[in-house]
């Protein structure tokens, strides 16, 4: 296994969706940068939306991560998917972080929120995506989960603000005295997020067979 995944990286690498990840940081980056080159002077209530919608943004890119043409064919190699998607997400992680950065630094030091509390949110939005991404792809065979994943991802953005109760706070202000505990809440969203993906990301039991019907045996 040590050798299989260091073999792995340049395959895996040349079919990370790079143009919608591309498409959706650079949404993200105009969201929060382009009032400031406009002359625009965003409030820090403001300033929290339109990092919550670069978050939103790069969120959907990330749930086509596991998009992967040649999925039926990569079934049965020994590698499972696990160690698959765990390779895809750690390829991409060092570019999200750099990309969180820069939308953080466009965002004038006397209007940006708590970074750690607003960096959070973001981490938490990401890990749904992902999630779904994985529940799409451990449910369907389709070789392009990406889409229902952003679907649904997107839905329950629109809906969230409205569904969610009084007593469950999440989108706050800085200012308002339920800050923190919304961040707990964030927290518990991050947790749940990456317990989903984390049971998800096993096979079926029939490609497990598949799987092990198609591994080189050892011989002697």
């Amino acid at each position: 296994m040590r050798g299989v995944i260091p073999a792995l990286v340049v395959p895996v690498w040349r079919t990370l969706p790079w143009r919608t990840l591309g498409a959706a940081g650079a949404v993200g980056l105009l969201a929060v940068g382009l009032p400031p080159l406009s002359g625009a002077h965003p409030g820090p209530w403001t300033a929290l939306a339109l990092l919550r919608s670069a978050a939103l943004a790069f969120a959907l890119g990330l749930a086509f991560l596991l998009d992967d043409p040649a999925r039926h064919t990569t079934t049965p190699v020994p590698t499972g998917r696990a160690a698959r998607t765990a390779l895809r997400a750690a390829l991409v992680a060092p570019v999200a972080a750099l990309w969180w950065t820069a939308v953080l630094l466009l965002v004038p030091g006397a209007h940006r929120p708590p970074a750690g509390a607003v960096t959070l949110e973001a981490g938490a939005t990401c890990a749904l995506a992902l999630a779904a991404a994985t529940v799409a792809v451990r449910r369907t065979d389709d070789p392009r989960p990406g889409r229902p994943a952003a679907t649904a991802l997107l839905t329950t953005a629109v809906l969230a603000p409205l569904a969610v109760s009084d007593r469950w706070v999440l989108f706050v202000g800085p200012r308002d005295p339920r800050w923190a505990t919304a961040h707990e809440h964030w927290a518990w969203l991050l947790a749940g997020a990456v317990t989903v993906g984390i049971l998800t990301l096993g096979e079926p039991l029939r490609r497990r067979v598949i799987r092990l019907l198609f591994s080189p045996r050892p011989t002697g």
